[in-house]
């Protein structure tokens, strides 16, 4: 399958920008599930100062925003061909080496909440408990957009019983590391069933399963990743794999809007 994805981000801002930086986490990589035939990114109201691979393996492109502006536009667009493997990404390769996937960060840090959900899970091999974990979150947190804060944790979001794609994955991650597993988080696009143009990028979870390696569980949608996700970034939780990341001086008044349109060719 191929797709063809644009996402472009948005900041209008009340007051002038006096300095800023940003990181970008736009552009997928070719691994054995995906093939990047075009990818390219555009800034209007900033230019790009250099790019380098992280040690999750992420690409990142970094701004610079131009003193003075009030609006910044963040343009990436490109094609990937798609290859199904059933949620299963294969043998962890690094940099980052496997036991890093174990810590805990302070978005990922079980509580009471979470740990309920651990002892509710059943199975008898490592693939089903994960399985088990990621049907017991989806029925435990309602999806509900605008439930939820940007900053909440794991066991914010497990107390209060709802969120979104990013909750459900930082509720995995929390669970999985507690049941000893290695895991992180994904950001990337889904190709929708029913519509084209989204307002936000997808996020889910990987874990590493002996005799496996990587796996993806998309708590949200109660099912392993499939041929219609892209993978663009990975990390600890969302604030190592998130599309845009930064910080600026001045700028009050910040306005954003996001619009991505997946489609298949």
């Amino acid at each position: 399958m191929r797709l063809q994805i644009s996402h472009t981000t948005r900041y209008v801002f009340d007051e002038p920008i006096r300095h800023g930086l940003e990181q970008l986490r736009l552009v997928p990589k070719s691994n054995r599930a995906q093939n990047v035939i075009q990818w390219q990114t555009g800034v209007s109201g900033g230019k790009k100062e250099l790019e380098y691979d992280d040690y999750h393996n992420n690409h990142v492109e970094l701004i610079s925003i131009d003193r003075n502006t009030t609006e910044l536009t963040i343009m990436s667009q490109g094609q990937i061909e798609l290859e199904e493997t059933h949620g299963v990404i294969g043998p962890h390769r690094g940099p980052a080496p496997l036991w890093l996937y174990e810590k805990v960060t302070p978005r990922t840090k079980p509580g009471k909440e979470c740990r309920a959900l651990i002892r509710a899970v059943e199975g008898e091999g490592e693939l089903e408990r994960l399985h088990g974990l990621c049907r017991i979150i989806n029925e435990a947190v309602a999806y509900e957009v605008g439930a939820s804060h940007a900053g909440w944790t794991a066991e914010e979001a497990a107390v209060a019983g709802k969120g979104v794609c990013q909750d459900h994955t930082h509720i995995f991650l929390a669970c999985a590391r507690e049941m000893g597993f290695p895991a992180r988080y994904v950001s990337g696009y889904l190709l929708l069933d029913d519509r084209i143009e989204q307002d936000a990028a997808h996020a889910w979870a990987e874990a590493h399963v002996d005799g496996l390696g990587w796996v993806g569980f998309d708590v949200s949608n109660r099912q392993s990743p499939d041929i219609r996700y892209v993978r663009v970034a990975t990390g600890l939780d969302y604030g190592e794999a998130a599309p845009v990341t930064g910080t600026r001086v001045g700028g009050d008044g910040e306005r954003l809007s996001v619009d991505i349109t997946v489609q298949q060719q």
